[in-house]
């Protein structure tokens, strides 16, 4: 099934998910679509294995805790921002390395101080790997970080090849 994008998420300099320049992080790139879902696109490599050939379940459960919680700012012009109060993950296949990897992740609930989601890591087959659902608190970025919101660390576009609309298997 083919999403349209509608809006490409920042990514930042350093952040393990997301982040450009980490070396050893998971570079997810994250893509608002038309049916009001987020999806994180992600190829993890050898940095990322448990077992030998597979990807760490903790790290399974970042990515889909990351996408969840950005999914709050599909639609919207300003930056929303939230900590994660609950997430519950539910296991059911293995994730390969070396693969790319679709993560969906969208908003279930929302009220003015809380919201909810849901997501799963899908396999290229199209099978749920890992599924999640999580709470999560809006806070402003002030209250979560000490450090500024400079631009060179949190605001970069990443590839100008970013796609207009995505497989979901």
């Amino acid at each position: 099934m083919k999403r349209s994008v509608t809006k490409k998420q920042y990514n930042s300099r350093m952040c393990f998910v997301c982040g450009l320049e980490n070396n050893f992080g998971l570079h997810a790139s994250f893509y608002e679509t038309d049916s009001n879902e987020l999806v994180a696109i992600v190829t993890p490599s050898e940095q990322h294995q448990s077992y030998p050939g597979r990807m760490h379940g903790g790290l399974a459960a970042t990515i889909l805790d990351e996408t969840i919680g950005r999914a709050i700012a599909n639609g919207k012009e300003d930056q929303v921002w939230g900590v994660t109060l609950e997430l519950t993950t539910k296991y059911r296949k293995p994730i390969p390395l070396g693969v790319e990897l679709r993560i969906v992740g969208r908003v279930s609930r929302d009220d003015h101080r809380f919201f909810e989601g849901s997501g799963e890591i899908l396999l290229p087959d199209g099978s749920v790997a890992v599924s999640a659902a999580g709470k999560y608190m809006k806070v402003p970025i002030d209250k979560i970080t000490s450090s500024p919101m400079d631009a060179g660390d949190w605001f970069l576009i990443g590839n100008p090849d970013d796609p207009r609309e995505i497989e979901i298997p």
